[in-house]
């Protein structure tokens, strides 16, 4: 049996899935489909089917395959990602039952988000009583967003009731963005950024000598990009065009969040990987999301470098970021005018240097690692508290 003294057990409940990873160990496991036969799968042991009703019982199944590896007493400090913290939180925060009440008032801004997570929250705390439990925050690194960029246009009375933008994927942008500065040697505070996590959800960010000042996502993770299911940008009157013919906001919520994206408009999959095989056989409709889902980052990479006045990095990352050769080919194609030279041969091997030696913006795919980066940031809150 394992034993160590700092483990970090980071946990992101969603609403029918849990995963949990162990570091520094890597332990890793993934339980989907919650409420019904769900499927466990890890690093640790063979994947396998069993009913799990709920997401205590989701975790109870990956403490009791850690036990057999490491004492859980050793599990010090607790990760929790959580989406939406509002304007409240823009920090890593401790877990206690004044901070759970502010997160589950913020649950309006995220329906379909934080009370997921405060599921998760509340079964790793009967289960990991003596361990400190910390919330990482999706929103916490887009806090340096300048009113400019987070202001809607409607009546100030609305930013009052907290509608503005927010972002996402804020530790993946974060971690992505230091490392591509490290790569390059030089210091992310002097550097202009555009990071891409493109995935089945996807979002963009612009990050200025160290700081975000824009990302694609906006109230909730609906804006911006074309993923998997959801719609990205959409003009607001074609709402009120769906609710004057019948649709409600039921309907308007399961259609923008699990009926578009890739999925509606192929008609095909939400899945990157089908909607490419569907294409390359002559799916005119697969095609057609394809040069959506490019066309808006290229768009994206246009408007971020003339918000930063200019660009020297480009990060690709997530699953279809990392592993989708055309899409990072198409999506960067006319770009030139900014200074970006994709190098075809490195990026169809890809390498983690995708842009010819020329080219003065430089282009990189970077693995993310979320759960690093959220098991880092816990354990530096736990760490200050340590020492006032």
């Amino acid at each position: 049996m394992v034993s160590e003294t700092k483990s970090t057990l980071v946990v992101n409940a969603g609403s029918s899935s849990l995963k949990v990873k162990l570091l520094p160990q890597g332990f890793s496991f993934l339980v989907e489909r919650i409420g019904s036969m769900s499927s466990v799968k890890s690093n640790l042991v063979k994947t396998y089917e069993t009913a799990v009703h709920n997401h205590e019982q989701a975790l109870e199944i990956c403490l009791g395959h850690l036990g057999k590896e490491l004492n859980l007493q050793d599990i010090k400090v607790v990760g929790h990602r959580v989406v939406h913290g509002g304007e409240i939180y823009t920090q890593p925060t401790l877990l206690d039952d004044e901070s759970i009440a502010v997160i589950e008032k913020l649950s309006h801004l995220a329906p379909l988000h934080n009370p997921a997570n405060l599921e998760g929250i509340r079964a790793a705390q009967r289960l990991l009583p003596e361990a400190i439990h910390v919330a990482v925050f999706d929103t916490a690194f887009h806090a340096t967003l300048p009113a400019k960029a987070f202001l809607y246009g409607l009546p100030r009375d609305f930013y009052k009731q907290g509608i503005r933008k927010y972002g996402f994927h804020g530790s993946s942008h974060d971690y992505v963005t230091r490392k591509a500065a490290e790569v390059l040697r030089q210091s992310r505070e002097d550097l202009k950024i555009i990071s891409l996590h493109l995935g089945n959800g996807a979002s963009a960010a612009a990050v200025l000598n160290g700081k975000c000042v824009d990302t694609s996502m906006g109230l909730t993770p609906l804006d911006g990009l074309l993923m998997g299911t959801r719609v990205g940008e959409i003009d607001p009157g074609v709402l009120l065009y769906l609710l004057h013919n019948g649709s409600n906001p039921i309907d308007l919520e399961k259609l923008l969040n699990k009926q578009s994206g890739l999925l509606g408009l192929s008609g095909v999959s939400n899945d990157m990987r089908d909607v490419r095989k569907a294409a390359k056989d002559g799916h005119k409709e697969a095609t057609e999301a394809l040069e959506v889902f490019a066309y808006r980052i290229t768009k994206i990479i246009g408007a971020y470098a003339a918000a930063m006045a200019g660009l020297d990095v480009v990060v690709f990352t997530g699953g279809i970021g990392e592993n989708d050769v055309v899409t990072r080919q198409q999506s960067l194609q006319g770009l030139t005018f900014l200074g970006i030279e994709l190098d075809e041969e490195r990026n169809a091997r890809g390498d983690l240097v995708i842009h010819k030696d020329e080219s003065r913006v430089k282009v990189l795919v970077i693995s993310t690692d979320e759960e690093g980066m959220i098991a880092k940031e816990a354990q530096n809150a736990v760490e200050g508290l340590a020492r006032l």
